[in-house]
């Protein structure tokens, strides 16, 4: 072997592990880049989808909600369609037409009409003709249903504050039309303020001219009457027609209704709902459920403005983009007919909904974190897969690397014993050596590279039924001094090549282990073995055996065996028990070896039920020990279990 050999084989390694771990570091670099790209990604995808789930949730709670509101339309304008009040009221209708129409409406059977879902005469409290049209004295006839006559009425206290509003505003058809405006308007519209109403309240009125009071409730109507040519009048009086409803039926019954009609579902409502009304004197009308709206601080989903009063000109602009955000949490519907406003603040009755599960914001946010935490485990599993593999592939790059170490080393160590018993033989045949004392040492020479070949052999087959689990031991009482004695009688020929001698000593206490005798042999062996090729200048082997106590193991028997050698660094005990390993300065070396020493010892221990440590100093030399279990009771009759005979060994 050239002294250039091993310098290039390491040099040959140093540049195949470097382009090995730029592969890696390039390769860990871009998965890196495609993890957080991915990561990246998923979070914008889930916040999309969080968006398009808060805009489905908020257009199907919209529809909902305007289908709540176009119910309660049908329910309470049906009578007003039924009484026929229109541009043409005052000029052929008398009060005895309208008192036909509503008792015709009253009693009529479902196969007599129409269909007409929302008929519901238990709703119609008291229709009532306010005559205020030129009168100096206003007064108020009742539409009796019972006796279906017209019958002159007292004004009750509760109509009181509504009909004197309307008497007050029933100069013209203009003023009466705008009897839902607060009294400021009609004070300033009087002293020639410049101050007008709102022209898109006054052109949306869809039911051409009835008003809303939400305090009684009423739905109201001015009556136009007409000049003697039957032409209309807009600076005549006016008269009204008053509808009063049952508030106890809207509450019980209507509310109720529309409530588990449009947002329940066979398995019951997933939303609580209720309407409040605002105002100078706010109250809850109707809750579907027990303790919702009872809170001032309850927080709901979404609310709706029943009569559709007009959002501002910037809320109509956000209306008219996309449903996203918090644009359908608070909306109005399209405008039924004016409410009117008897006091500073305006009255609005409020549809309020609340999802069972909490606010849906919450929830929507919850489903965003749990798709949020499943992504990330996801990823934390690719990520965790990914360097699993990483740690996989570089033991792996390790494992091939010792293997073809091994390869070499075996190589070698195989060769050179063949090398010297076929020169030995070559010289034999070829009549070199002829004397006596020369053929006994060529035999000499002969049988020491054979041995050595058959312990390399023994290695490697000891390794290879290791690795297919096919080694089995038999445990059994061993004396500890014969084993020793057998084990360097065994050396002796290794150690007199080496030029080196044992020195032995086993304290008294000492007697015998459980253990393989044969797998004891051969672990002593190798760490002798060990011992005398890393053995440096001092060319001595201690070898002691020691009886110690332990709290977890009870009695051990601790046989070590020493040299004065290099000793082994800090960086490399944690591989040393490794297979084929084998440290870089034995290999500059060239100390001889397969890397299988300390990894069959360590393996012979351990399956004797027993372990295997090392205490080293770099430039002092190694101490490797082999602990052992004793017998239940040894040959000296001392019990193994028994703490009142623990001590130093030598009792």
């Amino acid at each position: 072997m050239s002294p250039t050999t091993p310098i290039h084989t390491a040099f040959s390694r140093t540049v195949g592990g470097r382009r090995f771990f730029a592969f890696w570091a390039a390769a860990l670099a871009a998965i890196a880049a495609l993890l957080v790209t991915v990561a990246i990604l998923q979070y914008r995808w889930t916040g999309q989808a969080s968006d398009a789930e808060k805009m489905r949730i908020g257009a199907e709670l919209e529809s909902m909600m305007t289908r709540w509101h176009s119910d309660l339309y049908g329910e309470l304008t049906a009578i007003c369609i039924a009484m026929q009040v229109g541009p043409d009221s005052g000029a052929r209708d008398t009060w005895h037409d309208y008192l036909e129409r509503y008792v015709e409406w009253n009693y009529a059977l479902p196969h007599e009409t129409s269909p007409n879902i929302y008929r519901n005469p238990d709703l119609i409290g008291d229709i009532y003709i306010w005559e205020t049209g030129g009168l100096s004295e206003p007064r108020l006839f009742l539409l009796n249903i019972n006796s279906k006559k017209i019958e002159s009425s007292l004004v009750p206290a509760n109509l009181s504050p509504l009909l004197a509003r309307l008497h007050a505003n029933s100069s013209n058809i203009s003023m009466a039309l705008r009897a839902w405006l607060p009294t400021e308007y009609h004070e300033a519209l009087g002293s020639g303020s410049p101050l007008r109403p709102d022209p898109v309240h006054l052109g949306s009125n869809s039911m051409a001219g009835w008003q809303f009071d939400p305090s009684m409730p009423a739905i109201v109507h001015p009556i136009v009457h007409r000049n003697s040519n039957m032409s209309p009048n807009r600076d005549s009086p006016v008269d009204w027609i008053v509808i009063t409803l049952d508030m106890d039926v809207l509450q019980q019954a209507i509310f109720p209704k529309l409530a588990e009609r449009c947002f329940g579902n066979l398995d019951g409502s997933d939303y609580r709902v209720r309407v409040i009304e605002t105002g100078t004197f706010p109250r809850t009308l109707f809750s579907s459920e027990a303790g919702f709206g009872g809170q001032a601080g309850d927080i709901v989903d979404s609310s709706m403005d029943i009569f559709g009063s007009h959002p501002s000109d910037e809320d109509q602009t956000l209306r008219g983009s996309s449903l996203v955000g918090s644009e359908w949490r608070t909306f109005a519907t399209p405008e039924w007919f004016p409410v009117i406003q008897s006091g500073s603040t305006p009255s609005v009755w409020v549809l309020e909904v609340q999802h069972r599960a909490g606010p849906l914001q919450d929830v929507i946010t919850h489903v965003r974190q749990k798709n949020l935490a499943v992504s990330a485990f996801v990823l934390l599993l690719l990520a965790v897969n990914i360097g699993v593999m990483t740690i996989a592939g570089f033991g792996a790059h390790r494992f091939a690397k010792l293997q073809m170490d091994f390869v070499a080393s075996v190589s070698h160590e195989l060769r050179t014993p063949l090398t010297a018993i076929f020169s030995a033989g070559e010289n034999l045949k070829d009549g070199v050596v002829r004397e006596k004392a020369g053929l006994q040492q060529y035999g000499q020479l002969i049988m020491s590279q054979a041995r050595q070949l058959m312990n390399n052999v023994d290695r490697v087959l000891l390794f290879a039924s290791i690795g297919s689990g096919k080694d089995r031991y038999s445990m059994r009482p061993v004396e500890v001094t014969k084993i020793l004695e057998s084990v360097c009688h065994d050396m002796s020929a290794l150690l007199a090549e080496g030029e080196c001698h044992v020195e032995l000593q086993v304290e008294p206490a000492v007697s015998s282990v459980l253990a393989d005798p044969m797998a004891l042999s051969s672990c002593l062996e190798n760490l002798i073995t060990n011992a005398i090729k890393y053995g440096g200048s001092d060319r001595r082997v201690r070898l002691s055996a020691a009886r110690e106590w332990t709290e977890l193991r009870g009695y051990e028997v601790a046989i070590s065996v020493r040299d004065g050698g290099m000793g082994i660094r800090s960086s490399e005990l944690g591989r040393i028990f490794d297979p084929f390993y084998r440290s870089p300065e034995a290999v500059n070396r060239q100390i001889h070896g397969t890397g299988l020493g300390l990894f069959l010892a360590k393996h012979f221990a351990e399956a004797m039920h027993g372990r295997l440590s090392v205490v080293t100093e770099v430039g002092v030399g190694s101490v490797f020990t082999v602990r052992l279990p004793v017998p239940r009771t040894d040959v000296n009759g001392f019990p193994t279990g028994d703490r009142e005979n623990k001590g130093d060994g030598n009792e």
